[in-house]
């Protein structure tokens, strides 16, 4: 497999990386760290790329995306990472976009997709249910006709962003005849209609990103469903697919790993360097190599998407390596922080290196238990790999 780049896609690595030195970086970052400011950063960075016009890097050039390669976004994914610059809101512009491009009506790709560009709607998932998660056919969420609308009853569970959104793209059960992935329906709901209830989840980690969402009788319009009634387990696995390919944050990872060198070449307040350590070094080899590896298992990915093929089972082996791959980052990082990774708020003053980032360490260690659940747990991606690829 050749990796090299083109002169013209050199150039647009150094077009790419202009950008991010002239964006407001240092500025949306610090508002997006904050609670209070987290929606208001993330959505003036949207704009920002809205306005550069790349915010929809691989949407069609029809429906305002800037169409590009899977070279081009690879390239972009990294420098982006490099710069520190922070990612966009997925929900939209990754997931229920593409859903809404490729099967939607004419009506709702005019009404849809300008807002979810222009960053103008917030956007949530609604998929998995309590006894209803990996295992997502099972859900039982309910939508029953009445008229030109739905009446739906039900819980969502895990939703994030749900307390920020104007809108959650919802599976919901129109059907029970058949199999159970067959009697599912793909629904646009607004969150202010009346019935929808919203309850945040505090996770381990201290901070508030996920949520309950619980809808009685809530009234949908026909014209919000996507595709055909009992079709919408279809367009939920394009959409998955495409979400477990950007769950392995390759780029993310590299740049987390690069981190954890640096602050392992400090010396620490007893001398030592950890980096001279036998074990650490072993540790961080083995993932490094995982980590190449995965980059270029995500590079043939590319490669067959250029060509016109979907990613398929690649995205569950993506799914389950870059995510066993984070949560080892973790481990190494918060072994690295010591004492640091265990203290909540830490007021007191220290030269040890791990004071310097053992409170993130603690977080980003308890948030990453949860990256081989979502998304589909790894469980269920390696039965899925065995079914397609082995024939199991």
């Amino acid at each position: 497999m050749d990796i090299s780049f083109s002169a013209e896609e050199l150039a647009f690595r150094d077009q790419v990386r202009d950008f991010f030195k002239q964006a407001p970086v240092s500025e949306v970052t610090a508002l997006i760290a904050q609670p209070d400011t987290y929606k208001e950063g993330t959505i003036r960075w949207q704009k920002h790329l809205f306005a550069q016009g790349w915010i929809a890097p691989t949407w069609p050039v029809e429906y305002g995306g800037a169409g590009w390669t899977p070279t081009q976004m690879h390239i972009f994914e990294n420098e982006r990472v490099a710069a520190n610059a922070p990612d966009v809101l997925p929900f939209g512009l990754k997931m229920v976009g593409p859903v809404i491009y490729t099967y939607g009506t004419e009506q709702q790709k005019q009404r849809f997709l300008p807002r979810i560009l222009e960053s103008d709607d917030w956007w949530c998932q609604g998929y998995s249910e309590p006894g209803a998660g990996s295992d997502l056919a099972s859900l039982k969420t309910r939508a029953e006709l009445d008229g030109d609308h739905y009446v739906v009853n039900g819980s969502k569970t895990w939703t994030t962003g749900a307390h920020h959104a104007d809108w959650i793209f919802c599976l919901v059960r129109t059907s029970n005849e058949g199999r159970p992935q067959q009697g599912i329906s793909f629904l646009l709901i607004q969150m202010k209609s009346p019935g929808v209830t919203v309850r945040p989840i505090h996770t381990i980690n201290g901070e508030h990103s996920l949520n309950e969402v619980f809808f009685d009788n809530v009234r949908v319009p026909v014209e919000n469903r996507i595709g055909e009634e009992n079709k919408g387990w279809t367009y939920a696995k394009s959409l998955l697919a495409h979400e477990r390919t950007v769950i392995a944050r390759v780029a993310d990872s590299k740049r987390r790993l690069e981190k954890l060198r640096q602050y392992a070449l400090k010396e620490t307040e007893g001398g030592q360097v950890m980096a001279q350590d036998p074990v650490f070094r072993a540790r961080f080899s083995d993932i490094e190599a995982e980590l190449m590896a995965l980059e270029y298992t995500g590079l043939r990915v590319l490669a067959a998407q250029a060509s016109g093929q979907g990613p398929g089972a690649e995205s569950s082996l993506l799914k389950i390596k870059g995510t066993e791959v984070q949560q080892a980052i973790h481990e190494l990082t918060i072994d690295l922080a010591g004492p640091y990774g265990g203290i909540i708020n830490d007021s007191l003053s220290s030269g040890d290196i791990g004071h310097e980032f053992g409170d993130q360490a603690r977080k980003d260690y308890m948030y990453g238990r949860a990256t081989t659940i979502y998304g589909g747990s790894n469980e269920i991606q390696k039965n899925i790999t065995a079914k397609h690829v082995l024939g199991l």
